[in-house]
């Protein structure tokens, strides 16, 4: 180290008036490379009778300097925080390892009890997470609360070394009595992927006392982020949740949805640049319309979300009291879905509440490859989570039940009587008037959780609609009893099949490759009476009302039932109002 560099240190440290409890030299690009260099920074750690806090942020320090540290440490067992970010540009990525064990070794020996530990910005990979690994499962972490490893480069293999750490360490503290209770865990931009992300999940679910987790930018997708939902669960004291850049698509974000279904105390969720489309974020603002009632902030910027689901998103916050920030810049909603958003939030005075939509991508193009990056994707990893998987293909009127698919000789098939499964298999008006009084038991060969399937069984008994009056009174009495029960679920799970129903009738773009039906009256006539029933609720209404009045040429073949299916609309979310 020059002697320049040594005067300045001590310089520093002479003005530093921080007490007894921190001691700091934070950001003076210092190369500290042996003991000599640090001869200053050690007498000052030996002084500190006191000492809780040690900032090496911003220098550079080699292992003969570490050692040198790490010596004076040994005696310093109130230390707390270690602020250690940025202390190794330029170094050997083989030295960074030694010098982080030898340091932690020394807080191992004088027995503190850490309570933060922030290692960000140092790019040590793998090997450096296995340089305080051994630190991690020691008594000195039982007590940390605050783990800072940002934009370590710590890769798939460094994020499995730092759950199984982590996991460590909560078992040999519930041995001794006091559980390990960490709060926030950052560690954005290093390249976890999905095994790392699944590695971490493990540990969150075991942990359950998470406030704020941080991974943005790390590639995962829907895999990891199901594994990480399923974890979030387990944390019900979240207030922070960022997975910016990463890529959910439907699956992920409906797993996150369920997730945040059971975080009360959630205040900030950042899901921008995650491509949660238009069918996740419907699914995300029925659970925020419901839940999360003390949200404050919620992102989801570049998501390839279009005007009509922009609009229900923000609805869904309008009563949420604590809002201040909704981003949704960078998505599709063309210059008149931007304005269109505006006003929508001027009216609930909530403009000052909408970020910029000054990088909007405009309206997509009919002709997007509507297979690219579809949730149902060709992929080796299993995501293990069956609750989410709604991509098997419809197959044959065959209905899905919640053991799996009804075959023909589950005892769901054995129990059914032979005529609602022939009608089932092939809807006819012959077979509909057969049924007689069984046709209140089609209601129980649908789930709700499988809303493709739902929807895809509603539509076509929809389509046998015909003005006999034998006829129309049969139809409309299954399309009640099988709306009621699906409407009646759950926010989430209703709004889930409602999306799904609006991708088949070709309202919106879904991400499934799924066969649209080709509408007819029918089926817009029995949406208008299901409309004017109480079990339609005015927010069902609102939903379909905003997709299809942005989308009015999909209505052009039946426009006498779609401007009836439009008025009880209408109607009906004027009530709410």
């Amino acid at each position: 180290m020059a002697s320049d560099d040594i005067a300045q240190l001590a310089d520093t440290l002479a003005k530093t008036h921080v007490g007894d409890e921190e001691l700091t030299i934070k950001g003076l690009g210092l190369k500290l490379d042996d003991a000599a260099s640090v001869e200053e920074l050690v007498r000052e750690i030996e002084q500190h009778q006191s000492l809780r806090a040690l900032c090496l942020e911003g220098n550079t320090m080699g292992v003969d300097a570490a050692w040198a540290i790490a010596k004076a440490l040994e005696s310093k067992d109130m230390l707390q925080r270690c602020y250690w970010s940025d202390m190794f540009t330029g170094r050997l990525r083989s030295e960074i390892p030694t010098a982080l064990r030898c340091l932690g070794d020394a807080l191992m020996c004088a027995g503190v009890r850490l309570t933060e530990l922030d290692l960000s910005d140092n790019a040590f990979g793998p090997d450096g997470v296995k340089g305080i690994e051994r630190l991690l499962k020691s008594p000195s972490c039982h007590t940390l609360r605050e783990l800072k490893l940002n934009n370590c480069g710590m890769g798939v293999g460094g994020g499995k070394i730092l759950a199984e750490a982590l996991i460590e360490c909560h078992r040999r503290s519930t041995e001794v009595g006091a559980p390990f209770r960490l709060r926030v865990f950052v560690a954005g931009r290093n390249r976890l992927e999905n095994e790392g992300a699944r590695a971490l999940a493990k540990a969150f679910q075991l942990i359950g006392s998470l406030e704020e987790v941080h991974m943005p930018q790390n590639g995962i997708n829907h895999a990891g982020v199901v594994a990480l939902a399923s974890a979030m669960r387990h944390n019900r004291e979240l207030r922070v949740l960022n997975f910016n850049d990463n890529t959910f698509t439907k699956k992920g974000t409906l797993a996150m949805a369920k997730a945040l279904t059971h975080l009360r105390s959630l205040q900030v969720v950042n899901f921008g640049d995650c491509l949660v489309r238009s069918e996740g974020a419907i699914a995300l603002a029925a659970v925020i319309r419901e839940g999360v009632p003390v949200l404050k902030e919620l992102n989801l910027s570049y998501g390839e979300i279009t005007e009509a689901a922009a609009l229900v998103v923000a609805r869904a916050v309008m009563d949420k009291p604590q809002m201040e920030r909704l981003d949704l810049n960078g998505n599709c909603l063309g210059e008149d879905g931007c304005e269109a958003l505006r006003e929508v939030m001027e009216e609930m005075d909530k403009a000052d509440m909408l970020g910029s939509l000054s990088e909007d991508e405009g309206e997509p193009d009919d002709e997007d490859n509507e297979d690219e990056n579809e949730v149902c994707e060709n992929s080796d990893e299993d995501d293990g989570d069956d609750e989410v998987n709604q991509c098997n293909d419809y197959n044959g009127g065959v209905i899905v039940g919640e053991t799996g698919l009804i075959g023909e000789d589950s005892p769901e098939r054995l129990r059914s009587p032979a005529k609602i499964l022939a009608f089932i298999s092939s809807p006819s008006q012959e077979k509909l008037l057969q049924l007689g009084e069984m046709r209140t038991q089609l209601q129980h060969q649908v789930d709700p959780s499988d809303p493709h399937k739902a929807a895809d069984v509603l539509l076509k008994i929809a389509s046998l609609y015909n003005e006999d009056s034998e006829t129309k009174t049969a139809v409309f009495e299954i399309v009640d009893s099988l709306l009621m029960k699906l409407l009646s679920s759950s926010c989430f799970h209703s709004y889930c099949f409602l999306s799904t129903l609006l991708v088949m009738m070709g309202f919106l773009k879904g991400e499934e490759k799924t066969t649209k039906v080709s509408l007819v009256p029918g089926q817009l006539l029995c949406l208008e009476h299901a409309v004017q029933q109480k079990y339609f609720e005015p927010h069902h209404a609102a939903l379909l009302q905003t997709f299809m009045s942005k989308n009015t040429d999909a209505l052009k073949s039946c426009s006498g039932a779609g401007e009836r299916l439009s008025s009880a609309l209408k109607k009906k979310c004027d009530k709410e109002q």
